[in-house]
């Protein structure tokens, strides 16, 4: 079981010692740009001083919140380190004098280059290599915002975590066999379907944005739209009917009763054989303290739907990462 902080993020932790930290930005594109979601949302249920805000990387250069300066930790991620307008974004940061922390794959990458503390990570998505959940881009992210909050604020929770960490992956593990049979109905049914929607609110927003973004538009080119749970009720709705495919997630934190919503009224105006429904109630999450549960769904929900994502890759004959059109085929634009 964990029980100390990555050496790396300890290190970028001790850099900061007697510093003055007023607020955190989380930056980022794409999938690493959902992992900040329910960064932010960490820190918003258990900050007191620490101001945080999530931005796209360009949006943050041409922002340029007035905030950003000396009493700033910014924190980026990029798999590869080599998306330019998150590396943009961290020159950017370093000029006005905050400290920027980099999460990476790539000790050597541009984005390794451009920022003060490189934290590393692992991620079996395209890699295919079998990692401890606890070292994905969720679980370090996790660790350093804990890590700061003790150092800044004088509040400690990094040894719950880490110790709910620790029974992350067999959790994940549950859920692969427990969402096997459902995938493969789903993944008949869907197989032909030219849009799919995806809802969720809190802290499983994330992976809701990023599976529909980066799975189903990027790999599976299906129309897509990740719905915000109570947005959905100010203009979405209205594409329901008998047909309209969704997937549904419903998670622990405190906006549960918004997603719920959202599936309740999908079950009664849509078809439940359209509907989705990933519940973490149903989950086996033996091990995680209760104060980390819902952080920690969204890790289980995207790493058990890569699974479905292939499956529904192999029903419509379609090549996961290798079929894409322009993102790593291109770089004219």
């Amino acid at each position: 079981m964990k029980t100390e902080l990555n050496p790396d993020i300890s290190k970028a932790l001790a850099a900061l010692a007697g510093k003055t930290i007023a607020n955190v930005f989380l930056v980022a594109c794409g999938g690493s740009l959902s992992i900040m979601h329910p960064g932010k949302y960490f820190l918003d249920r258990h900050a007191d001083k620490l101001n945080s805000d999530v931005y796209n990387g360009d949006e943050f250069v041409c922002r340029n919140p007035r905030r950003l300066g000396s009493e700033s930790v910014v924190i980026l991620c990029s798999q590869t380190g080599t998306t330019k307008e998150t590396v943009r974004a961290a020159k950017h940061a370093r000029e006005r004098g905050a400290t920027t922390i980099g999460m990476t794959l790539d000790a050597k990458s541009p984005l390794a280059e451009a920022v003060d503390h490189v934290v590393a990570y692992q991620a079996p998505y395209t890699t295919g290599i079998a990692i401890d959940a606890a070292e994905s881009n969720y679980g370090v992210l996790y660790m350093i915002l804990a890590g700061l909050l003790r150092q800044v604020e004088n509040k400690d929770v990094v040894a719950s975590l880490l110790k709910s960490l620790s029974h992350l992956q067999p959790a994940i593990d549950k859920a692969h066999i427990q969402y096997t049979a459902m995938f493969d109905t789903f993944a008949e049914r869907f197989q032909d379907r030219n849009v799919i929607y995806t809802t969720a609110s809190g802290v499983n927003y994330g992976a809701c944005y990023s599976f529909s973004i980066c799975v189903l538009m990027e790999m599976l080119w299906i129309n897509s739209q990740a719905i915000h749970a109570d947005e959905f009720f100010h203009g979405p709705f209205e594409v329901v009917d008998k047909n309209a495919s969704f997937i549904s997630f419903i998670g622990l934190d405190e906006t549960r009763r918004l997603e719920e919503r959202t599936r309740d009224f999908l079950f009664k105006y849509g078809d439940k054989k359209n509907i989705l429904v990933l519940d973490a109630a149903n989950l086996q999450l033996d091990g995680i303290d209760d104060a980390f549960k819902g952080y920690l769904v969204p890790l289980i929900f995207f790493d058990a739907l890569w699974k479905f994502a292939y499956k529904l890759a192999a029903r419509r004959e379609t090549v996961m990462l290798d079929g894409r059109r322009y993102m790593k085929k291109i770089s004219n634009y």
